[in-house]
């Protein structure tokens, strides 16, 4: 018998579910779904959240962590809203990226510069030589 049980697990999972509500879960598949991610962010390198033998399997390392509440189950409507929140932040980081990044050769039509990357790097000698002159 694999201890802590799915039942055991799956009680820990909705600990905090109050009568009526949606479970977080109510399948054995959301707690092996659950603890194989995270069998496989330990694999990849996250370090474990608890103190694990050594020799200790990732998934078994993984299955204590959600017995000792040291990680969660989001809800599916609580991971629409991670994800959502995460994709508006990637707007944003690309809008801030577009606004900051310059056409240098835009800014050099208009200067009446014809080539630009002459134009960087007499200043780029220039300020060598006034470096060198001190």
């Amino acid at each position: 018998m694999i201890h802590p049980s799915y039942v055991d697990l799956m009680n820990v999972v909705n600990k905090g579910v109050e009568e009526g509500e949606t479970p977080v879960i109510n399948s054995r598949y959301s707690i092996v779904m659950a603890t194989a991610k995270r069998a496989r962010q330990i694999v990849d390198g996250d370090d474990p959240l608890i103190v694990a033998a050594p020799g200790k399997k990732p998934l078994s390392i993984a299955v204590e962590e959600l017995n000792q509440e040291k990680i969660t189950i989001l809800p599916e409507d609580e991971k629409a809203e991670e994800r959502e929140e995460a994709e508006a932040l990637r707007q944003a980081l690309r809008q801030c990226t577009e606004f900051s990044s310059i056409d240098k050769d835009a800014v050099a039509e208009e200067e009446g510069i014809e080539n630009i990357d002459e134009e960087e790097e007499d200043a780029a000698d220039a300020d060598a030589d006034a470096a060198e002159e001190d």
